[in-house]
């Protein structure tokens, strides 16, 4: 097993050896400090956190439907939530797009009613996150949920125990290596979404222009600014994986 286990190390590590060897040293410092270096670091980890919080409080709920349902429809509904983990993100802020756009379903109400629009604001930055992400947490927290079973919650009810006091003190508990592991993979996603992010909210410095897009404009006039900011983005996404993620999740006990 240790050769095709090698290849596939390096098929993921020698891309950012590359960044590694191209990288201008004497320059990185004043690269990564840039005005638009902050702003775009800021704003990607100031919306990433939001939109881990969101996927929390919604996905959450919704692993637990998916886990714990018996209604009919489960399997096409676990479809439709899945549906952001392999769908193109450009077509998924396309949709965003036009569903909150000015001539949107829900967009053209909210602006018409309340004077709201969406689109190329730090809030749509926020829900293109959102979208892309909270699949991460599903995955991981239903599959959480499925593992613990609920042998523990009856005897809890068994017990005289209410079913929020049951949530609380057992099921929490037990799937919380789960619902860490998967916030941390969705706040890691959210970091580095780029497509549905462009689409939906545009590139707009200092108001939707988060790292990732901040790279490819880079791109097109420095190539040392792209690298450095591609390799700021590596560490901050190691850092997270590494030091956030459960010591459970790795099988360490």
């Amino acid at each position: 097993m240790w050769v095709p286990a090698v290849v596939a190390f390096l098929v993921i590590a020698l891309p950012v050896l590359g960044l590694l060897l191209e990288a201008d040293w004497a320059r990185m410092p004043e690269l990564l400090t840039s005005e638009a270096a902050l702003a775009a670091l800021r704003l990607s980890l100031e919306t990433a956190a939001a939109s881990t919080v969101l996927c929390i409080l919604l996905g959450g709920p919704l692993a637990a439907v998916l886990a714990r349902g018996r209604m009919r429809g489960l399997r096409t509904l676990r479809s439709v939530v899945l549906l952001p983990l392999v769908l193109p993100p450009v077509v998924g802020g396309l949709a965003l797009l036009y569903l909150v756009g000015a001539r949107g379903l829900v967009g053209e109400a909210l602006n018409l009613g309340f004077g709201i629009t969406i689109p190329f604001t730090t809030a749509a930055v926020v829900i293109a996150q959102t979208f892309v992400a909270m699949p991460f947490l599903v995955v991981s927290l239903e599959g959480a949920l499925r593992t613990a079973g609920e042998r523990y919650e009856a005897v809890a009810a068994t017990l005289g125990a209410s079913p929020a006091l049951t949530f609380r003190r057992v099921t929490v508990p037990l799937v919380l290596p789960g619902l860490m592991s998967g916030t941390v993979l969705a706040f890691a996603r959210c970091l580095g979404e780029f497509g549905a992010t462009i689409t939906f909210a545009g590139n707009l410095q200092g108001t939707t222009q988060t790292l990732p897009l901040l790279v490819y404009i880079q791109r097109e006039t420095d190539d040392a600014g792209a690298i450095a900011l591609s390799l700021l983005l590596v560490v901050v996404a190691i850092l997270v994986i590494a030091f956030a993620r459960p010591r459970t999740t790795e099988g360490i006990r």
